[in-house]
């Protein structure tokens, strides 16, 4: 759906507001100074945009109600905001209006331990939220590698290093608290509910797990948590090729070994990661394995399976049983490989893109990939979740060279249409907030696309929820 707003129509809904916003928010809720602003302008993406006029910060759910029914009535446009950790610009604030911040919506996280679920607050983070169950024995597997909010990682459909074993978000999500655009408080399964399953109604969790805040504001999360593994093991091991390593792990899945995790970074990846986290891996395509089990000797069985099957794909080596504290320093240098990849070139920030493709396609996109960026002389790393087809490039660029960016939007679109062609997706769990609009259509067809304007119109008429991301004009 597409509904023109006019800034000057939205600047002045905003300043007559500000009194009623304080009014329901507080003085303090209510953040118009441009330094704060500008906090809020932007997400970790390449994307730049204005600083939106005014940041509300509610700190309960009856707020976040009333300033949405408020912002409603009067055509004020909103966009959620958690952690700004975003890397498609889903959560910049494009026409102005109003940042809605939910970080003070705060509370303790709730574990039902016998149920296997806990419910959160939009303040809680991931990491916060296994800090506060680690005491019970069970933990909240899915680990986008940012300490994102578990109700944003919700709104992105987010998913990470685990997601082999536990599955992403879509899979862990029970239940979920939303306020819609017009301030009706809805509560997806139906409010305390926790079911294993159900087939009662429509499915409007899975509705809201990856709207990105197009079709309200998620107020509350209940996930699943999982028992923690009693033994843990990890194996590194390299290749002479990114085809070599892709292949061992569609081998690996084929064999059905129930690995934990398992990460493809190629070789410029590792050289960045030696350098920024001070490791000393051989330069070349590796694997980041996991294991998990309940004893000992499973997870030397299944560290003997994978060994096997590297060694047949012509492994350069293969190292196992790392200690639990060697372990946390490699999956650090993972979980800042985003980071060691910008620190590459000085002053660059990250374009950096996802795509997901069936697992029998995976070794030929990634090394159509890589060799896309190479004979194109793009700066660039590739890094994934390979165990569900799912991975990442990661390009270091200069934003004010317009050549490159214009280059790097090129092959941007190419490994989309790669992906396509590869019948896979254009994102497998960075979201399509303003990046990858344009690609939607072609993945899920025009049809389709217009019943998901059909559905952002029966909740959204008005479309204040963080219009222009997401769909694709009609």
């Amino acid at each position: 759906m597409r509904r023109v707003f006019s800034t000057q129509a939205i600047q002045n809904a905003i300043e007559k507001s500000l009194p009623d916003f304080q009014k329901i928010a507080g003085s303090s809720g209510v953040r118009t100074q441009e330094s704060v602003r500008r906090q809020f302008a932007r997400d970790e993406s390449h994307f730049v945009a204005p600083p939106p006029a005014v940041v509300l910060e509610p700190t309960n759910v009856e707020q976040v109600s009333q300033l949405l029914k408020l912002c409603n009535d009067r055509n004020i446009p909103v966009v959620p905001f958690g952690t700004g950790t975003g890397l498609e610009g889903g959560s910049m604030s494009i026409l102005g209006g109003v940042c809605l911040s939910t970080q003070q919506v705060v509370g303790e996280p709730t574990l039902r331990e016998q149920d296997f679920v806990c419910s959160v607050k939009p303040s809680t983070t991931r990491i916060a939220l296994n800090d506060s169950i680690k005491h019970s024995g069970l933990f909240f597997p899915v680990d986008p590698g940012a300490d994102a909010s578990v109700c944003g990682m919700v709104a992105t459909s987010a998913s990470g290093t685990n997601a082999i074993r536990y599955g992403t978000m879509k899979e862990n999500v029970v239940n979920l608290e939303v306020v819609l655009a017009d301030g009706t408080v809805i509560d997806t399964k139906g409010k305390g509910r926790c079911p294993r399953k159900s087939s009662a109604g429509f499915n409007f969790t899975e509705l809201f797990v990856g709207s990105e805040g197009t079709l309200g504001v998620i107020t509350q999360a209940t996930v699943k948590v999982h028992p923690r593994p009693q033994f843990l093991s990890a194996a590194v091991s390299s290749f002479s090729s990114v085809h070599q390593a892709a292949s061992t792990v569609v081998e690996a899945l084929q064999w059905s070994i129930p690995v934990a995790r398992i990460e493809l970074l190629d070789d410029v990846q590792i050289k960045a990661c030696n350098a920024y986290s001070g490791l000393t891996l051989r330069e070349a395509p590796t694997l980041f394995i996991e294991f998990h089990g309940s004893s000992e000797k499973e997870v030397a069985d299944q560290t003997t399976a994978v060994e096997e099957i590297c060694k047949s794909h012509e492994a350069l080596d293969f190292d196992s049983g790392a200690s639990p504290d060697k372990m946390a320093i490699l999956w650090k240098a993972r979980h800042n490989a985003y980071y060691a990849a910008l620190s590459m070139r000085t002053g660059a920030r990250g374009f950096t893109t996802d795509v997901c493709v069936p697992i029998s396609k995976l070794a030929d996109v990634i090394s159509e990939t890589r060799a896309d960026l190479d004979e194109h002389g793009i700066h660039g790393t590739v890094v994934g979740h390979v165990g569900d087809g799912n991975f990442h490039v990661i390009l270091p660029t200069i934003e004010e060279d317009k050549s490159e960016h214009r280059k790097i939007q090129s092959f941007s679109d190419r490994l989309v249409r790669r992906a396509l062609a590869a019948d896979g997706t254009c994102t497998g769990e960075h979201g399509i907030g303003l990046g990858k609009r344009k690609y939607l259509r072609e993945e899920l067809g025009e049809n389709t696309v217009r019943l998901m304007h059909t559905v952002k119109k029966a909740l959204d008429p008005r479309n204040i929820m963080n219009p222009g991301k997401v769909l694709p004009e009609l």
